[in-house]
């Protein structure tokens, strides 16, 4: 109860001060927190799907890579790029490079994975693997 009393003279500055140092509140200062970029990951009967926002982007701006076991989707904003002498009032569609890494089970067949760009959304379908297909076994 002293607690709530103290907070209650306390500026809200001061508060808001004190809780940028506080490592247990949920309060993440700006230079920490990374806007996440949005994708749909989901599995169907076929197998694995992403579903990658690009919105403004072209297939030729996006580049998908297989290393390994891990699929990488990426996209660097060319550092000539302007806003063509815009006064933005607000900017929430933002061209943001983007380097994403999915580290692929073996259950799906990631050689077989096929991509398609459809009104600035970059859908990537990953198909089951031959091994993790359901099968019958016959009895001996």
């Amino acid at each position: 109860m002293s607690t709530r009393i103290l907070e209650q003279n306390v500026h809200p500055f001061d508060l808001l001060f004190r809780n940028f140092f506080e490592p247990d509140r949920n309060f993440f200062p700006v230079v920490e927190s990374k806007i996440p970029h949005p994708v749909d990951i989901y599995e169907s009967d076929f197998g694995l799907h992403f579903e990658v926002a690009c919105t403004g982007l072209t297939k030729k701006d996006v580049q998908i890579d297989i290393e390994g076991d891990v699929l990488r989707i990426s996209y660097n904003k060319e550092k000539n790029e302007t806003d063509n002498g815009y006064k933005y009032i607000h900017r929430g569609v933002a061209k943001r490079s983007f380097n994403l890494g999915y580290k692929i089970g073996s259950k799906f067949n990631l050689p077989k994975a096929s991509a398609e760009m459809n009104n600035g959304l970059l859908e990537i379908s990953i198909p089951f693997a031959n091994a993790a297909k359901p099968r019958s076994l016959e009895i001996n």
